[in-house]
Formats: structure tokens, sequence, C-alpha cells
């Protein structure tokens, strides 16, 4: 057990802090967008065994919240997402109606939450760089569509985000107007809303819902960017409603990757990212059939597996990875069901 008094001071409240952000607050999204976490050196072996043991214990933390971190990988579903996000944000930047937007859709587990949260990144990025200290603009709001989501839920949840007071008592159009006042004054580009499979137009709920982020795409001079679970097989892209929303949103896909050149270079960027002491670099692109099969080609299992392999190996003092402590770390549902059949499948 690491001894908390081991570790720095600043470490301990920045790693506190991180964890009580929220990327549907302003804050948090300010604090995404800005994060740069210093990669902890590690120290050759000879170095490290001459540390105290509270020093030792302060170096394996950090390493540990390394590890901890989902590390994002530009793969080329998240490369698409931010060229063609940028793409619409440019072409929308005239129109006074109609304008386009973008779904990106798929299993879960297929990386489409990193896909919009790093075009929303990019695009405030590149505001802050062409409107240096304009601390006043709001370049990007963004939501999650709670589940069995009223109108007035989604509505508050911009509120939220902007940090708007949404008193019990201000009915849904209160709610929209200051919302619709801010983002317009504020100069929001990009509105992002995320888990989109969580509306349903088949009940009048969701379909209020839906006539809701329509009105708010009429009224705030944004790009909308939807992300959600299986969204083509959804009821949202079908009737009078699914019509106008198949007709003026890009659809792009995520899927599993592929046992391929683009997988196994996922695999050697993750690897790149350890920091184990006696770790054999190129081990994992051996194993990358392996990793392929164990996870189903989805890139968070994936992820997960080997930092959840890393971090044991710091816990237990191994300081490498292997099949087998890939093995024993538990993945999720699908995808132990999907190396289950994939090994029953293949041929002794």
């Amino acid at each position: 057990m690491t001894n908390p008094a081991a570790i720095p001071g600043s470490f301990l409240e920045d790693a506190e802090a991180e964890a009580g952000q929220h990327l549907t607050t302003l804050e948090g999204w300010r604090a995404f967008v800005t994060a740069e976490p210093n990669t902890p050196t590690l120290r050759p072996a000879h170095e490290y065994a001459e540390l105290s043991p509270a020093e030792q214990e302060a170096a394996d933390e950090e390493r540990l919240d390394h590890h901890a971190r989902l590390l994002v990988v530009a793969t080329s579903t998240v490369r698409h997402t931010v060229t063609s996000g940028r793409r619409l944000v440019l072409l929308n930047r005239h129109a006074v109606s109609a304008r386009r937007g973008l779904i990106v859709f798929g299993p879960a587990g297929t990386g489409k939450t990193i896909a919009v949260t790093q075009l929303g990144r990019s695009h405030e990025l590149l505001d802050r760089a062409r409107h240096p200290h304009r601390a006043e603009r709001i370049p990007v709001v963004y939501i999650t569509v709670p589940p069995a989501a009223t109108a007035r839920m989604v509505a508050a949840e911009f509120g939220r985000f902007l940090g708007l007071p949404v008193r019990r008592g201000l009915n849904i159009t209160d709610i929209i107007e200051a919302v619709v006042g801010v983002c317009t004054d504020a100069r929001t580009g990009l509105v992002i809303v995320d888990e989109l499979h969580n509306i349903s137009l088949t009940t009048r709920h969701g379909a209020e819902v839906a006539d809701t982020l329509k009105y708010f795409s009429e009224r705030i001079p944004a790009t909308f960017v939807y992300a959600g679970i299986d969204i083509e097989r959804s009821n949202l892209l079908t009737g009078t409603r699914g019509a106008q929303i198949a007709s003026r949103f890009t659809l792009i896909p995520t899927h599993p990757f592929p046992y391929g050149a683009e997988w196994k270079g996922l695999v050697a960027a993750l690897e790149r990212t350890l920091l184990l002491h006696d770790h054999k670099p190129g081990t994992l692109a051996v194993l990358d059939r392996y990793l392929h099969d164990r996870t189903g080609g989805m890139i968070g299992t994936l992820s997960h597996q080997i930092r959840g392999a890393a971090i044991d190996a710091i816990l237990s003092g191994t300081e490498k990875i292997t099949k087998r402590s890939l093995g024993a770390v538990p993945l999720d549902y699908s995808a132990e069901s999907q190396a289950t059949a994939t090994t029953t499948a293949r041929p002794r």
C-alpha cells in the first residue's frame, strides 16, 4: 500500500482535482482542453534501487497514475472525425439556416466519445489561438443525454454546462432562451451531444427531446455533433423527424478494428507509453494477434487491458507485461464473450 505521506503534495492535489472534473461542465471541459499531463521519468534500475522506500513509493504512484490515464491514440476514426468536423464548421460559417451536422455512431467501446471530444478540443484550441485573452468566449458546449430524458432535462444539461442557474421554477422556455443568449454572445461554434441513443422517437418525451435539439440547432449559430451507440439501427433516422436528421447530418461509423496494420500500430503506440523497469520493448507487438482475439478489436478494451496489466506489473513488482499477466486482467462481458467464441471457432 502506497503511503500518502510519501507522495508529493502537488501530485495528490492535481490527481484529486482531476478526479472531480466533468466534461459536462464548463470548468471541467476547459481543464480537459488545457490538460497536458506530465509523463513521469522512468529512472534506470540502478537509480531506482538507490531511492529510499518513501521515494520509491512516490515514484511508483506517479507511474501508476500515468498508466491509469485513458491515453488518446490518433486512430483513423479520430482523424476522420476531426477532419470532417472541421470541414463542417467552415461550411456552416456563413449559413443562416439548415446547418449541417455530424453523427458519430457505432458499437460501445469503439471510441466515439474520444473522437468527438478530440474534435471539440481541436476546435477550442484553434479558437483560443485566434482569439487570445478572450475568456468570455465559449467555443464548445458538451453535454450528454440523460437516460429517459425529457426536453426540459436536456435543456437543463445545456444550462448546467454553461453554469446557468436552473431552478425548479424555471420553465423550459426560460432555460432555452438563457442558453441561446449565452451561446450566441459567447460565440459558441461547436455543440457536442453525446449518448444520443438515450433518445427514442417512439415515445412522446423522446420526440420532444429531438425537437428541442433541432430548435437549439436553429437558434444557436453552431455546428452540432452527435454521438451514440448503433444509431443507424435505431428509430432516430426514421419517420418525419428522423428524415430531417438524416438529411442534414453526415454519419461517421466507428467499429472494431480488424487485425491488420492499424491494429498493430495501435498496440505499438500503447506499448511505447509503458513505464516499466523490466518490460522488453516489442513484447506486445509479438502478442498483437492474441490481443486482437482477446479484445475483439475494441480500442477501449485494448487500452484497458494494457493499462491494467501495467498497473499490476508495478503493484506486484514484476515490472513487465507478459501474455499471462494480460490474461489476468478481467475485461468487459462483450470482450470476454467474443474471445471465447473466437477460441472455440478457431481450428485446433
